[in-house]
């Protein structure tokens, strides 16, 4: 059984700033200082990490347990509204291509689908709620669970386990995500990862972060499907190349020899050749 993660902002969804607009909202009214997120980087990081952020910068310390509730709920109490502003302005949308690819995994047994997503839980599907996404997500791991993304991808797993009854190898998870932050949560935990670049994520620190996979958007569904080992290529690219790495010591490889797997089988088939025609 195979475990697909998804990220939600950037990744199925663009919110049209809604969080970033919720949580202004929330710092002001109880610190009073006006749009604190224009401070720091919200991307890629828990909202437990940028509440905790948020809090700081507008009242120079860490919010106690009490204030950290206080400020969830008036973020949570906000955030609807913020959303509903979102679709108004025609500033809300779904990646391209992502329901096609949902539907698809949807309907196979050999895998399933949930959120690796550093929003709280309720936030998550009061986000996704309008995009009618939420029905593909059987369980998750949320910003609610750790504000380490590693932590809560392995929530994510942890509950994946306890509805097949079944422990999950990481070698079986899959992480979706938009920014360099889901792709080193994704190796920090153990698992594959692959990157959207039409998110909110810099391009160049992507391209950088070594994801086995690296693509626009969902709307050519070939190269995810081959990359979850789901479809075989008609060029015979397979897991165990460069495209599709098994580990981090064949990526090293690559890297350092401009090798991958299919290289070396041929090198050693030449070898052979040589060989057999020398001993003739």
């Amino acid at each position: 059984m195979k475990i697909i993660l998804f990220d939600i902002d950037g990744t199925l969804i663009k919110a049209g700033g809604a969080g970033t607009r919720g949580l202004n909202k929330a710092i002001k009214e109880l610190c009073g200082v006006d749009k604190i997120c224009g401070k720091f980087s919200l991307q890629g990081s828990t909202d437990k990490e940028n509440f905790t952020t948020a809090f700081k910068q507008a009242c120079g310390k860490k919010p106690t347990a009490k204030q950290f509730r206080e400020l969830e709920l008036k973020y949570i109490g906000f955030l609807p509204a913020e959303v509903k502003k979102s679709l108004k302005s025609k500033n809300y949308s779904k990646l391209n291509g992502v329901e096609k690819l949902l539907v698809l995994l949807s309907k196979r047994k050999d895998v399933l689908v949930g959120l690796g997503t550093g929003n709280l839980k309720e936030g998550a599907f009061i986000k996704l709620e309008p995009s009618g996404l939420r029905k593909y997500f059987a369980f998750g791991g949320y910003g609610c669970d750790s504000h380490i993304r590693s932590e809560v991808l392995m929530k994510a797993v942890e509950r994946a386990g306890k509805m097949l009854r079944t422990e999950i190898r990481p070698a079986d998870v899959y992480v979706v995500g938009d920014t360099h932050l889901d792709v080193a949560a994704a190796k920090a935990a153990g698992y594959h990862s692959a990157g959207v670049m039409d998110g909110f994520g810099d391009p160049k620190l992507l391209e950088r972060s070594g994801s086995e996979l690296l693509v626009k958007d969902f709307s050519d569904l070939t190269p995810w499907l081959i990359w979850l080992g789901l479809e075989k290529d008609s060029k015979g690219v397979r897991r165990g190349t460069y495209i599709c790495p098994d580990s981090p010591i064949e990526h090293a490889h690559y890297g350092r020899t401009g090798m991958d797997l299919n290289d070396i089988d041929a090198g050693i088939s030449e070898l052979r050749a040589l060989k057999r025609k020398a001993t003739k």
